[in-house]
């Protein structure tokens, strides 16, 4: 299992300490920490990692975010240990730090779609901008269900299993929320192994989410892409069909190698 130590430097981590008994962290500035001002142009971005990931892996999707004029922040979490509720718990307060009239998106890959859609839910930025997912079980991944029959193989997923499978409890689809925002989904069908866990996947997929489980009804766009899940976050493609989609609110239909 993959060590849950946060990386230092840019990112930010969940070492916030939990929020006291009587609920969660109120929205506001933190009187404690670095607080953002001074809004860029195109506004600021959200970068959440997938299960089992670490902040660093969101560098370089960060560093092409900020080439193209926004401020990016990898937001770190623990996948595994925390259930989606804790998560969210630990990184509102970071959200909360937040001072800026700019617009404020989102870019999620795998799991992270998911915390992207319940910090939304839970609470909202005034001025939320665009929504971006890669490879996001919108549906729940058929992989994980695999996982859970077996007792030996369950601990692999820790608390993210209900966040995770398809059969998910009404407490998990409720913290989800509606999706009455500008969101746009990047999925992939080129698995790196097709003769490996790509198998338990029906029809297209980047093997480990199919492509119709990343869909949404209430996305503004959809795009596939001949990517593997772990490609998604690293590929000039997807990279390009992320940033037209948080200036324009679409995907690019040609070629995106460039915008």
């Amino acid at each position: 299992m993959m060590s849950r130590t946060e990386q230092q430097g840019t990112s930010v981590t969940d070492q916030t300490p939990s929020p006291s008994p009587s609920g969660r962290t109120p929205a506001g500035p933190s009187p404690s920490g670095p607080t953002a001002t001074g809004p860029t142009p195109s506004g600021t971005v959200f970068i959440l990692h997938g299960f089992g990931g670490l902040p660093i892996m969101s560098r370089p999707m960060a560093r092409m975010l900020r080439r193209a004029g926004f401020d990016a922040r990898e937001l770190g979490y623990d996948s595994w240990g925390l259930t989606l509720e804790g998560i969210c718990d630990r990184l509102l307060p970071r959200l909360s730090r937040l001072q800026s009239d700019a617009p404020v998106h989102f870019v999620g890959h795998s799991m992270g779609g998911l915390v992207a859609r319940a910090l939304i839910h839970l609470q909202r930025p005034a001025n939320l901008g665009h929504v971006v997912m890669l490879g996001t079980p919108n549906a729940g991944s058929e992989i994980a269900d695999f996982v859970m029959q077996w007792p030996v193989l369950t601990p692999i997923l820790g608390k993210a299993a209900p966040a995770l499978i398809t059969r998910r409890q009404p407490t998990v689809d409720d913290l989800l929320g509606k999706v009455d925002y500008s969101v746009g989904i990047v999925a992939g069908d080129k698995p790196m192994m097709a003769q490996g866990l790509a198998r338990l996947l029906p029809g297209p997929n980047d093997g480990k989410v199919s492509v119709t489980s990343t869909r949404l009804r209430e996305a503004a766009d959809h795009i596939v892409l001949p990517l593997s899940h772990s490609q998604l976050p690293y590929n000039p493609l997807a990279h390009a069909q992320v940033r037209h989609f948080l200036r324009h609110g679409h995907f690019k239909r040609e070629p995106a190698t460039e915008n």
